[in-house]
């Protein structure tokens, strides 16, 4: 584990957002993927309160006004 994670780091949920802009960078970039899912298993390693993952924007773009729910529910999940 890294020196800069504090016991006080380790006493809050841990939030990993999952995010590909396109269908066709989630069906392609799978170990892009893969590695944005093992965050979350380091942050369960590293034993955080809490690890939650929200990927309910996989093949979302950021661009236009694509709605996007699991970019807002990680920004209120990080304001606790």
């Amino acid at each position: 584990m890294s020196v800069k994670i504090t016991p006080d780091h380790l006493s809050r949920a841990a939030v990993v957002y999952v995010r590909q802009s396109t269908l066709s960078q989630v069906m392609g970039n799978l170990e892009s993927q893969r590695r944005q899912y093992d965050l979350a298993q380091a942050a369960e390693t590293a034993v955080f309160l809490s690890v939650t993952v929200i990927d309910d924007d996989l093949g979302r773009s950021g661009s236009g006004s694509t709605q996007r729910p699991g970019g807002g529910s990680a920004i209120l999940r990080c304001k606790r």
